[in-house]
């Protein structure tokens, strides 16, 4: 992948010896290219605003020769999706010797996966919705019976909702299935949760306030996200103390079965009756002041910025440095 420098800032500052010179990346090749810069942007101003030494770097083709041109001595990854999240950039990192934020090269990979991360769920008895796993021109329709309807159709590797659907009668599947696999060759079928929207942002390892996703839609898709001005977000989630607890109990079991590190956001559905599946654990969430892991460390007045130097304090810890 190749890094084109957007800004570069050298802070004349007593904070610049702290972390040496950081490299923001954001951007890459995959799908939620958009959304990663938006990410990068707001974690390279806020570092500016602390007197920082950073520098955005857009990644496209070659980043091994735009992290040594920029020289930087360590790597707050603002990548979304494939590339950034897959394991792929942190082993480019590891081999460069760069320490960077967030989890390993294996808990990467396994948490952008679908299928692997709910098979490691299951092993360590955090509860998930039914599932089942459909393969390019390897598969018949009448499988999916056994879930019922509506079901969740989702590619195996996509963020921020890309390619999801929701199938409410059988004679719509197809369409969402080959709208998926435009998106990779196997992807998931999922039992459709009804209830309440949860997600419970991980900070060294330990639980924020449980946010809950208000939104007209029925599901938190892309739509929902991004564009519709509003979905709400409660903070904390106005859920019982029993529900509250267990949504922090499996928000940290999640983050802990995958291996990942300093910070993740995952997902939970509540239905009616207070039962909880986890869906999903987002191991670099959204990272600008809107995105909902830096509202929940707001709301135990961790400011924008103070989040972006802990997830760097924690990177270099790991690191030993």
């Amino acid at each position: 992948m190749k890094c084109q420098s957007v800004k570069v800032s050298r802070c004349q500052g007593a904070k610049v010896p702290r972390f040496g010179r950081i490299g923001v990346l954001a951007g890459g090749p995959s799908n939620e290219r958009e959304i990663s810069l938006r990410s990068g942007k707001a974690v390279h101003g806020a570092l500016l605003s602390e007197g920082f030494d950073a520098v955005l770097l857009d990644v496209k083709d070659n980043i091994r020769d735009a992290i040594a041109a920029n020289m930087i001595n360590v790597a707050f990854i603002a990548l979304h999706g494939r590339f950034g999240e897959d394991g792929t950039v942190q082993k480019i990192l590891e081999d460069a010797n760069i320490p960077y934020t967030g989890s390993d090269v294996e808990a990467s990979r396994l948490a952008l996966d679908k299928i692997a991360s709910k098979e490691v769920f299951i092993k360590n008895n955090i509860p998930v919705p039914a599932y089942m796993v459909f393969e390019k021109n390897r598969y018949s329709t009448d499988a999916a019976d056994s879930l019922g309807y509506p079901l969740v159709v989702k590619p195996q590797f996509e963020g921020s909702s890309i390619g999801l659907s929701i199938v409410r009668e059988k004679k719509l599947l197809k369409e969402a299935l080959d709208k998926a696999f435009l998106y990779g060759d196997r992807l998931l079928l999922e039992q459709y949760i009804e209830g309440r929207e949860l997600t419970v942002g991980i900070l060294e390892n330990k639980a924020l306030p449980v946010i809950e996703i208000v939104t007209r839609h029925k599901v938190y898709d892309y739509e929902a996200k991004y564009k519709n001005a509003d979905t709400e977000y409660l903070v904390p989630a106005r859920i019982d103390k029993s529900a509250y607890k267990n949504a922090s109990l499996l928000g940290v079991m999640a983050h802990k079965a995958l291996g990942c590190n300093s910070f993740s956001r995952v997902d939970i559905m509540m239905k009616k009756d207070g039962k909880m599946f986890v869906l999903e654990v987002n191991a670099i969430p959204g990272m600008t002041e809107r995105s909902l892991l830096p509202k929940a460390a707001e709301a135990i007045g961790l400011r924008f910025s103070d989040l972006c130097v802990k997830i760097l304090e924690n990177a270099l810890a790991r690191a030993g440095k």
